[in-house]
């Protein structure tokens, strides 16, 4: 007779923007006995709350969310950092008898926190060149060049994200191999369910328009300014995020406010294809429909697939 495998300690809730992560991610939390981790890049930052969808206190259901609000938003980000810190809170969770549950679409930081990664160091010297050459050039021209060192790195990043180019640039020269190739096959750390929240693309580009038109009518304005203030626009990582580069093109005449509205949509909706196409390269997400249709039938088709991993 086959033993019952280990009930898995860490539950993942990925997939695009606007799929209904955070929700089902609250949902497990009070159905499982656990708390939530964020792993959502942006959420990280403190007073980034309407342009990220920042759950409120009242929304997150009495479940405590761990790794939100921690760094300010002059802050350059650090997946190393993040996987550290978010290692520290699922072993404290762990040790609580707590079930972790990871929600969030930064499909990086969600493998640095469950797989076997080790980020590569980094090179002053070539950072600071290439980082010379993106204020010079442009990320377009950086983008291009990352495009022919490694196409898949280049599909990954948006071409405007100029840190992150730098970055995968800076590990290609360090290591000589392709950035993405500093990224080993699943390598799971601890016992863990992945379960991805699919929603067709028609429904999901509706969503995020609606869910723009609302970040915009709860203020987003009024926060981005509030933010600069506080050195939002020298944040190299913060000043990059949806909704806060178009407001801070508005806000400095770049643009009007009706076409920063405009753009974000149309920036969101990229990047939703792209945390999709990231998350479908891992075979050990399980795929569930967050339609409309079905949303109803989400959290109980999710709990049952983690207490059907339990006795697999």
């Amino acid at each position: 007779m086959r033993s019952a495998a280990p009930a898995p300690r860490v539950i993942a809730v990925v997939g695009p923007t606007a799929a209904g992560k955070s929700d089902l991610g609250v949902f497990l939390a009070q159905q499982l006995g656990g708390e939530v981790v964020n792993a959502d890049s942006m959420q990280l930052y403190r007073g980034m709350d309407i342009g990220t969808a920042k759950l409120t206190p009242e929304e997150r259901g009495g479940i405590p969310h761990h790794l939100l609000d921690i760094w300010d938003v002059t802050e350059a980000a650090s997946v190393a950092e993040y996987q550290r810190l978010a290692r520290a809170e699922i072993d404290r969770l762990l040790a609580a008898g707590r079930t972790p549950v990871l929600v969030g679409g930064s499909g990086l930081y969600v493998r640095g926190a469950v797989d076997a990664l080790e980020f590569p160091g980094t090179d002053p010297a070539v950072r600071a060149r290439l980082e010379a050459e993106l204020e010079e050039r442009g990320s377009g021209v950086l983008h291009a060049r990352l495009a022919v060192a490694d196409p898949e790195a280049a599909r990954a990043i948006l071409p405007s994200n100029g840190r992150r180019i730098v970055r995968a640039l800076e590990v290609i020269e360090i290591t000589g191999k392709p950035f993405t190739a500093n990224l080993p096959g699943p390598d799971s750390v601890y016992d863990t369910v992945q379960i991805g929240v699919d929603v067709a693309r028609p429904e999901l580009d509706e969503r995020i328009a609606t869910r723009v038109d609302r970040m915009w009518e709860a203020g987003l304005v009024d926060e981005v300014r509030a933010l600069e203030a506080r050195g939002l626009r020298e944040g190299r990582t913060a000043a990059r995020a949806l909704g806060y580069q178009q407001v801070l093109a508005a806000l400095a005449g770049e643009c009007t406010e009706d076409e920063a509205r405009a753009e974000t949509v149309r920036a969101t909706k990229r990047f939703a294809r792209r945390q999709d196409s990231w998350f479908r390269r891992d075979p050990r997400v399980h795929w569930l429909s967050g339609a409309a249709d079905h949303r109803g039938e989400l959290p109980r088709e999710a709990l049952s697939l983690v207490e059907r991993a339990v006795t697999a």
